[in-house]
């Protein structure tokens, strides 16, 4: 910005007695500021920086140990009229201990995947699962 603006023409317009607007104007972009320390602002007709398209993160609702996904169901009125409607999976955070790993991993999983690692063990749902849980590990 500095290498753009020492390449620029500057002119100084009054505009009160405690405010001076300073317009530099360049072959292709136009930019103005006010000299009170509040940096430069671009006209808005021509954009310095193109134009990034953000989409939302959105997290899948699928369990990644039992494969649990959203199901379509059809709510059927008393006239057989038929309307679609989304099931759901319940997924829920849970943090568990691994012991090989000696630290706690963060998982959304379903609330049956949570009752089978409770019962079998985080290692052998894992390992039946196909899921290497080094992956999963987060590091700090």
């Amino acid at each position: 910005m500095a290498s753009l603006l020492a390449t620029c023409q500057a002119i100084c317009i009054p505009t009160s007695s405690s405010r001076v607007k300073v317009r530099v104007s360049t072959p292709s972009t136009q930019l103005s500021s006010r000299m009170l320390g509040t940096g430069l602002s671009v006209a808005q007709s021509v954009p310095l920086l193109p134009k990034l398209k953000l989409e939302p993160i959105v997290a899948s609702r699928v369990c990644k140990f039992t494969g649990k996904k959203s199901n379509t169901k059809n709510l059927v009125t008393f006239s057989k009229h038929r309307t679609k409607k989304l099931q759901m999976v319940n997924l829920q955070y849970k943090k568990f201990w691994w012991e090989a790993g000696n630290c706690y991993l963060k998982l959304r999983l379903s609330t049956a995947a949570i009752r089978t690692i409770e019962k079998n063990g985080l290692d052998a749902v894992a390992k039946k699962a196909g899921i290497d849980l080094k992956k999963l590990r987060k590091h700090t």
